[in-house]
């Protein structure tokens, strides 16, 4: 490298993070072999850097989905031991006892291990559903839908409203797309224990 030595320093990076109104039918992969649509399809394009989906949603799940060029925040966000949770607005066909509802609350095994809401919030009646608000700190594949079909209930739509700090407002309509501040950005990371600035190894010139 023209004869000078280099060492490897930390500069400041710079961040993007997206909060995504994902609409049902879209897959929250790269490209599709069935050639669906993807998330990705909607986003912004980029030079240099690529987005990270935090955590994926199922084709028939609607709601919040954060993307990120921050691989070090996508990590701790969807890591369990980050302990950040998801909240998702659930509509389910029939009524569900109280027994039922102490079971989720309590834990159920599915085929992956026990699972449980941290949460469960009833809402009203309407058409032959009930509609509930249900919180969970990990993200497996299908969970919330698993575990509800754990009692016996069948998920009719569900759609997340929240992952950890982060809610999804109700200005950005379903297949939009709206950019955190960097301020948010820096709060993301401190609420997931890491520094408020994300740094990069780049290699500069010794004097």
């Amino acid at each position: 490298m023209d004869g000078r030595k280099w060492r490897v320093d930390t500069a400041p990076a710079s961040h993007r993070t997206l909060i995504y109104h994902k609409p049902e039918g879209e897959v929250t992969t790269r490209s599709d072999p069935e050639g669906r649509k993807t998330v990705f399809d909607r986003l912004p394009r980029l030079k240099g850097q690529r987005w990270i989906a935090i955590g994926r949603l199922d084709i028939n799940t609607a709601g919040l989905l954060l993307l990120t060029t921050d691989g070090e925040l996508a990590h701790r966000m969807m890591h369990p031991s980050g302990q950040v949770d998801r909240e998702y607005l659930c509509r389910v066909r029939g009524q569900v006892s109280e027994d039922q509802l102490q079971q989720l609350r309590k834990g159920v095994q599915l085929d992956d291990g026990p699972a449980r809401f941290s949460d469960i919030v009833p809402g009203e009646m309407t058409g032959g559903h009930a509609w509930y608000t249900v919180t969970i700190m990990e993200g497996r594949n299908r969970e919330v839908r698993r575990l509800w079909e754990a009692v016996g209930a069948q998920v009719a739509r569900l759609k997340r409203v929240r992952f950890g700090p982060v809610f999804l407002p109700a200005r950005v309509r379903s297949g939009r797309h709206e950019e955190l501040s960097a301020s948010d950005h820096r709060i993301l990371r401190e609420d997931v224990g890491l520094s408020g600035e994300a740094t990069e190894a780049c290699l500069v010139p010794e004097r």
